[in-house]
């Protein structure tokens, strides 16, 4: 997974600045990193900090959908993958995201929603109610809809995918 703003640039710079002798360098960095920290809720620190479902399904299977969602306006590009039972359950769930906090944050409170529901109840969740338990901010709410819109095309594709075996 790549990390590209927020946190992650204040953790790479706490990393490299960690082993210099020199202490005003180590206090800005320290200072950065907690002032990046203060501007994000707890939930989302904790999901980007701790993600969940981090990973891959094999795509080529049937009952494994895909949704690839991008917003050009900041450049994240989100992965949410979905594996469902014969009955339309999703037992499974993964996804890769490259961007910020809050869209990793998203993609990872994603998964975890969707996991045990029907497609029809995962397609129902949106993104307002994601953005409500991260406590995102009304820059950051793309994030959700990216979360939003890559279950409901990952909810199209296994659909579109096992319609085409049912044909066979």
């Amino acid at each position: 997974m790549l990390r590209n703003a927020g946190f992650a640039v204040a953790s790479s710079l706490k990393k490299t600045f960690a082993v210099t002798a020199d202490p005003v360098t180590a206090a800005i960095t320290s200072n950065v990193n907690v002032m990046q920290k203060a501007a994000y809720h707890e939930n989302v620190i904790d999901h980007y900090e701790n993600p969940r479902n981090v990973g891959s399904l094999n795509k080529k299977e049937v009952n494994v959908g895909t949704g690839l969602v991008g917003a050009p306006a900041c450049g994240d590009v989100m992965r949410l993958q979905i594996k469902v039972d014969d009955d339309g359950k999703i037992i499974d769930a993964k996804f890769k995201t490259f961007g910020c906090g809050s869209a990793i944050a998203s993609s990872s409170l994603a998964t975890e929603w969707i996991k045990g529901k029907s497609m029809d109840d995962a397609g129902k969740i949106k993104n307002t109610e994601i953005a409500k338990e991260l406590s995102l901010p009304p820059v950051k709410l793309h994030c959700s809809m990216l979360a939003e819109d890559a279950i409901k095309a990952a909810i199209k594709d296994v659909a579109k995918k096992r319609g085409a075996k049912k044909e066979e």
